[in-house]
């Protein structure tokens, strides 16, 4: 298994552990609908369903969106931890992709 595969593997763990987090602690539904919504795409770029290109594009709005998210709010949890994620996920995902010839 590639690098990059298993780096989209943890980061889609950590998506769905922390919809499930936001679920239990505050009984928030649209947390476990969102961790699922995007867990999904990247569950099929994984797995080669559909191209890796998609899963870095996601990563990259995501990134983007719990940065704001962060931004709004001040509180580390979840959008700093999960803008930190994204963030380190999608660069690695970059750094690490082979070249295409």
């Amino acid at each position: 298994m590639e690098t990059t595969v298993i780096i989209l593997w943890v980061y889609i763990a950590l998506l769905i552990a922390g919809g499930l987090m936001g679920f239990i602690k505050a009984k928030s539904k649209a947390s476990i609908i969102a961790s699922t919504v995007f867990a999904i795409p990247l569950i099929l770029a994984a797995v080669d369903v559909i191209p890796a290109t998609a899963a870095d594009i996601l990563l990259a709005g995501l990134t983007i969106m719990f940065g704001a998210k962060y931004i709004r709010s001040w509180k580390f949890m979840p959008g700093g931890m999960m803008g930190i994620a994204s963030l380190v996920a999608f660069v690695l995902r970059l750094l690490l992709q082979s070249p295409t010839p």
